[in-house]
């Protein structure tokens, strides 16, 4: 599953208009326009990866959606007094971006432990707790667990049974 096909399943859980969505990625500090976003989210087959109807969405695209998509649903965290911005990590390390969806989403949604098992549940996939908290935890952690594509796969399609109904 490519960065794009996260960005289609996302919107489509979400609800998400294309206007929307540039709106996203503004917040996360990527100017993109309403005809880039339709371009973004254009379904290619192998043949036609190069065409000029289609923009490849790479990790720190995706990065600046996620970004973005939590400012939006929450709101921007202002730095307390005393503290400095924190910086953003690089994102040239992370081939494998469904942890970062995982971690990204639970927080632009404020969900709970539970809620997330419970969307996994509603995917079709059964998680553990135990499991969960090794998809979440911080990469090179002794626990740490990569998220495959078909976890991904279910916790989208839990989302889209969640909040479409």
């Amino acid at each position: 599953m490519d960065n794009n096909d996260i960005l289609i399943r996302l919107r489509f859980a979400m609800d998400l208009k294309n206007r929307e969505m540039a709106e996203i990625f503004k917040l996360g500090g990527m100017s993109v326009t309403v005809p880039e976003v339709v371009k973004i989210l254009t379904r290619t087959d192998d043949f036609a990866e190069e065409s000029e109807e289609h923009i490849v969405c790479d990790n720190h695209m995706l990065d600046s959606f996620l970004n973005g998509f939590i400012i939006y649903k929450r709101g921007k965290q202002e730095p307390k007094p005393g503290q400095p911005a924190k910086e953003e990590p690089s994102m040239s390390k992370h081939t494998n971006m469904n942890n970062l969806l995982l971690k990204k989403v639970k927080i632009a949604l404020a969900l709970t432990t539970e809620e997330m098992l419970d969307i996994f549940d509603e995917g079709g996939i059964k998680v553990t707790k135990g499991e969960l908290g090794a998809l979440l935890r911080k990469e090179g952690h002794k626990n740490y667990k990569q998220c495959g594509d078909n976890f991904a796969r279910k916790f989208l399609r839990g989302l889209t049974v969640r909040y479409r109904g």
